[in-house]
């Protein structure tokens, strides 16, 4: 992938697969939609997996689910893999290959996110097929915006004393705006207080550099439209 500015990446256009591949490896979660939520309500069997009884919240699962959703402007419905299938959305080939291809990103993630101290819980991956047909990642990957981190030197302890884990990205946001508000139904949702905003940058930027191992480098010097237009001129003129 080319990326003549740190706000621009080069692609191509793709047809967008109207399914969102989460992958799970662990039961967490606050929303109506999350996998403890549900689990805690009695839900054992999701359809392409079941879960045995005695499990507690945050707890590591046996292997990585898929827990595929639906794409809607208004609110994600969780749907199975036979579901996708029997509703005409993807083939039953395709659908499997969404699994399988979630399924070893997610371990590559897990393997990174260990290297650096981190646990990979959850994430979302989109999809989409190019002009040859051909299955292509058309959003970011292992970012805060789509994964749930965790500190992996505290998780063990904190586990067992029924706590929950050192989260290591934008969890605190959000329980914020579950405590202010209710996100799924509400049709104005109430401004994150500034001190909150400025401390997601803060945790955004250390999880840059810890997931990398690089510094955040940022160019105040000039405004970031004129910084890229400028970046992209020299890309062009090479």
């Amino acid at each position: 992938m080319r990326s003549p500015d740190p706000n621009v990446v080069i692609v191509k256009k793709c047809k967008v697969i109207p399914i969102e591949c989460v992958v799970r490896g662990y039961i967490t979660g606050i929303t109506s939609t999350s996998l403890w939520t549900h689990y805690k309500e009695g839900k054992r069997d999701f359809g392409n997996f079941v879960l045995p009884n005695g499990l507690e919240k945050n707890q590591k699962l046996a292997e990585p689910v898929f827990t595929p959703t639906t794409k809607s402007d208004e609110h994600d419905r969780p749907i199975t893999p036979a579901e996708i299938v029997a509703e005409g959305i993807l083939t039953k080939e395709l659908t499997a290959k969404l699994e399988v291809t979630a399924k070893a990103l997610f371990k590559r993630g897990e393997e990174i996110a260990s290297a650096r101290g981190l646990i990979l819980v959850d994430t979302k991956y989109e999809f989409g097929l190019d002009e040859d047909g051909e299955l292509t990642l058309i959003d970011e990957i292992h970012t805060p915006d789509s994964s749930r981190y965790w500190k992996a030197d505290t998780y063990n302890a904190r586990f067992k004393e029924g706590k929950d884990p050192e989260y290591f990205d934008k969890e605190f946001l959000r329980l914020w705006f579950k405590d202010n508000c209710d996100p799924y139904n509400d049709k104005i949702l109430p401004k994150a207080p500034p001190e909150l905003v400025a401390e997601l940058s803060r945790r955004y930027i250390e999880i840059y550099e810890t997931i990398t191992g690089k510094s955040f480098v940022h160019d105040f010097s000039q405004p970031i439209v004129v910084r890229i237009t400028n970046n992209l001129l020299k890309k062009h003129d090479k």
